[in-house]
């Protein structure tokens, strides 16, 4: 079982091309920062329809 990690879907790639692609791949994920612990915001950014009222005056569209 000798299944690439990495497959050419369109076109064809020498082992040097995709041996570059995957190293710019695993640069850019070691330079990635780490995921934050914790958010500065713990409340959803979104609200859920059936807890919001069921009519809303025009004047609050905006915002």
């Amino acid at each position: 079982m000798t299944t690439p990690d990495i497959r050419v879907e369109k076109g064809h790639a020498d082992p040097e091309e995709v041996a570059a692609i995957t190293a710019v791949l695993l640069a850019r994920a070691a330079a990635a920062p780490a995921a934050p612990t914790h958010r500065k915001h713990p409340k959803a950014g979104w609200r859920r329809l059936e807890r919001e009222p069921g009519f809303r005056a025009p004047h609050s569209w905006h915002g």
